[in-house]
This record gives structure tokens, sequence and C-alpha cells, in this order.
């Protein structure tokens, strides 16, 4: 996988944007687990989860991965229900 199998050309201008954030994380295994995720979920996403998932976004990539991958807890103020659906798509295994 190379990168996004969606079109965002239906999207909205603020999920536009994530989408591409979630793609452009810096480190690969962000991008497919994030990236992945949006894919996936992105269209769905309320604002009250749009919200959340920019801030999931802000977070650094060596913080993420960790928790993403349950090798270290994420911190109570992290593990928000949306949180927990990334990281039941990463337990997953990523498509």
């Amino acid at each position: 996988m190379t990168g996004t199998t969606r079109s965002s050309a239906d999207l909205e201008p603020r999920k536009r944007r994530a989408l591409i954030r979630a793609w452009r994380r810096g480190t690969r295994e962000m991008d497919l687990v994030l990236g992945g995720f949006a894919d996936t979920h992105l269209e769905k996403l309320t604002a009250a989860e749009m919200d959340e998932f920019e801030k999931i976004l802000g977070l650094p990539d060596t913080d993420l991965l960790p928790w993403f991958t349950g090798r270290v807890a994420p911190p109570a103020e992290v593990r928000t229900p949306l949180f927990q659906r990334i990281s039941a798509y990463c337990s997953d295994g990523i498509e």
C-alpha cells in the first residue's frame, strides 16, 4: 500500500485536510494506521469525533505508535472512544 485508497473529492474541506494529515505523518507505520483508518471511517465521523481525530493527528508519532500497538498504555485523557476505535482498527490488522 502506498497511500490513500479513497478519493477526497466528495469530502468537506475539514475532512479532506484530515485525510491528507492522516496519510502524511512522517512515519510509514502511522501513515498506515491513521491513514487507513481515515480511508475507512473518516466520512462517517461526527463533528465531535472530528474534533477528537484532529487532536490525535496533532500528537507525535513517537507517542502514538506505542499506544496504538499496545506496547505502552496511553494516558487516560487520550483513551477516548475514538482512540479505542483506532486502536481496534490497528489490532485487527491494517488493510
